[in-house]
């Protein structure tokens, strides 16, 4: 999927919505069914003024997540093989 500026906006404007009412909460404790259901009031905002159905706005807000984890990973995998490279040592500085 492509980023589009338009795209980075949406996620951002959930993840903006996301912070202030799922606050401090351990993901890995609330189930995701939870999460999503707290996060449906600004979907159905971005869904009514994209005339997409909530299904639609899911679907893109999961994908659009994905896409940015997999580039912010991607970008810390680069930076550490940067800081291996970068030593002269025989054991690298970060373990694979």
């Amino acid at each position: 999927m492509i980023m589009t500026e338009e795209n980075k906006a949406l996620l951002a404007r959930i993840n903006a919505y996301a912070e202030n009412v799922l606050g401090e909460i351990d993901p890995q404790k609330v189930p995701v069914s939870v999460q999503l259901e707290k996060l449906r009031p600004v979907m159905e905002e971005i869904a009514k003024e994209k005339d997409m159905s909530l299904e639609e706005v899911f679907i893109l807000y999961m994908d659009l997540q994905s896409e940015a984890s997999c580039s912010t990973n991607k970008k810390l995998a680069d930076r550490l093989q940067d800081l291996n490279d970068g030593f002269d040592g025989g054991t690298p500085l970060l373990f694979r």
